[in-house]
């Protein structure tokens, strides 16, 4: 005789926790290319435990939900945050040469690439969603295009424009978070 044990997931929704990582650290790296203060050790934290580990946690906590999306996403998204703090921090560390602005360009045109093939992904999820992957699609080529051109301005536009990617969000957590909470929509997603 065979038994069937049936497991239910409680757990909680992991989708704000990378939201939230993912848009502080937007934000802040985004002040920077703005040009309202310097790459510092404030942004490459931010990087590593929020953009970076938090995004991870909520990556694999998707995976236990069978969430393909949010698994891709926020793993990757983490990834990309750990790559970057990488790229500045190891050649201080003497762990080789800094990256050229045509490297730096080929690694953001990539990113940009992956990005747009997740915004299709969002064509059939939540408004905020498909902006802020939208928004991200071009934050990517705009800083891209900014290091292949060596044109200041365009990374200055690019820090306003990844400002309102990042506040995008942020907005989605809490509107995720609140929802939940007060068990009607309170923020429209």
């Amino acid at each position: 005789m065979t038994t069937e044990v049936i497991i239910t997931d409680n757990s909680a929704n992991p989708a704000p926790l990378g939201l939230l990582g993912f848009g502080l650290t937007t934000i802040l790296l985004n002040f920077h290319n703005a040009g309202l203060y310097s790459l510092d050790t404030m942004i490459l934290g931010m990087g590593i435990f929020v953009g970076g580990i938090a995004q991870l946690i909520a990556g694999i906590m998707e995976n236990k939900k069978k969430n393909t999306f949010g698994f891709t996403a926020f793993c990757a998204y983490g990834s990309f945050w750990l790559s970057l703090v990488a790229l500045v921090v190891m050649p201080y560390l003497g762990m080789g040469e800094a990256p050229s602005k045509v490297a730096m360009g080929m690694y953001l045109l990539m990113w940009g690439i992956f990005t747009l093939g997740m915004f299709v992904g969002t064509l059939k999820l939540t408004r905020s969603l498909q902006f802020i992957f939208g928004s991200l699609t071009v934050l990517f080529f705009l800083l891209a295009l900014g290091d292949f051109t060596g044109n200041h301005v365009i990374t200055q536009i690019a820090g306003f424009e990844g400002i309102i990617c990042g506040a995008s969000a942020v907005y989605t957590c809490l509107g995720q978070v609140i929802n939940e909470v007060h068990k009607k929509t309170i923020f429209p997603l």
